[in-house]
């Protein structure tokens, strides 16, 4: 197929759950059409977690890739910070005459950012936060729900992230000419989505998470407590930040780590496509390929699926 420069095409999106192989595919796609990719993957922007974020560095061969690697470990990265990365990557990358592809599993990151949201920069309310130590989980969500919600954008899994969304509520609430500048305007793109079968998404998951193992996943972690950052800050990651880091502080056995985080994984997996499917129902079309074509037959039907959008 013929490469273009214009500087005006789709953006693309690769997503998928974990071990879906979506990396391995984004980068045969970028191979064809002049691309380069931006990581959509809320965690691989961290220095020194890379077996666990699942970097695979060597899977880019020559294709230049953004979003990896620019924050240091222990540093709490935030859909803000996301937005405004990607979106300025995204021009650098049609400034050179390039095609940006963003790739990865992070559904909120990348939603928001296809839906063209934009936020401001919302100060910490310590009087606020201050006022909702000691809530649950439970009746911080109940209190955030209570509230008019600009965008539905918040994570909200523990209280910290509970505490974040309802002070970046109030703060519209008190601001409402910046409430109104944020409203989204949905950008050009094309959304494709590794479909794998779920009985070959938990094998895949189970050998790898054994091969990370392997590889010196615990290591890696040893390392990152030992440069200074607290547990604390490595269990907020969740998953193999998570698990690895209760077995080397003593509070998991090998096998008891190795269990809960195999079975944390899968959950994981199952709510990423919650959420793809999810997008879906919010007016988002995605259209799915199987992950058991090989990377050339990928290609070829992203590529058709491209041109019936006149991407090319």
């Amino acid at each position: 197929m013929q490469k273009t420069n214009t500087p005006t095409l789709p953006l693309i999106a690769i997503i998928g759950p974990t071990a879906s192989g979506k990396t391995r595919r984004a980068v045969a796609l970028a191979k064809a059409i002049d691309g380069e990719i931006i990581s959509g993957d809320s965690r691989q922007v961290y220095r020194g977690m890379t077996i666990g974020t699942g970097k695979d560095i060597d899977e880019y061969d020559d294709i230049r890739y953004h979003l990896i690697d620019i924050v240091e470990a222990g540093e709490k990265y935030n859909l803000h910070r996301f937005l405004k990365d990607a979106n300025e990557a995204i021009a650098d990358i049609r400034l050179r005459g390039h095609q940006p592809i963003i790739c990865g599993g992070t559904g909120l990151y990348i939603e928001s950012l296809l839906n063209g949201l934009r936020l401001p920069d919302v100060p910490e309310n310590k009087p606020l936060r201050k006022s909702l130590e000691g809530k649950t989980l439970q009746e911080l969500t109940a209190l955030l729900a209570s509230m008019k919600q600009l965008h539905n954008i918040s994570d909200v899994d523990t209280p910290k992230r509970a505490i974040r969304a309802i002070e970046i509520q109030s703060y519209y609430a008190a601001h409402p000419e910046e409430a109104v500048a944020t409203l989204p305007a949905p950008i050009d793109s094309v959304v494709i989505g590794v479909d794998i079968d779920r009985e070959l998404r938990r094998q895949k998951i189970t050998e790898r998470l054994h091969r990370r193992l392997d590889e010196g996943m615990v290591d890696e972690i040893r390392h990152l407590l030992a440069s200074g950052i607290s547990p604390d800050d490595l269990i907020y990651y969740g998953l193999e930040y998570k698990y690895i880091t209760e077995y080397v502080i003593g509070q998991l056995s090998y096998a008891e780590m190795v269990s809960q985080l195999e079975i944390a994984i899968h959950q994981f997996a199952k709510r990423q496509m919650t959420w793809f499917r999810g997008m879906e129902r919010r007016g988002h079309t995605i259209h799915w390929l199987s992950a058991e074509l090989s990377d050339s037959e990928f290609v070829d039907k992203a590529n058709d699926i491209i041109h019936t959008y006149g991407a090319f």
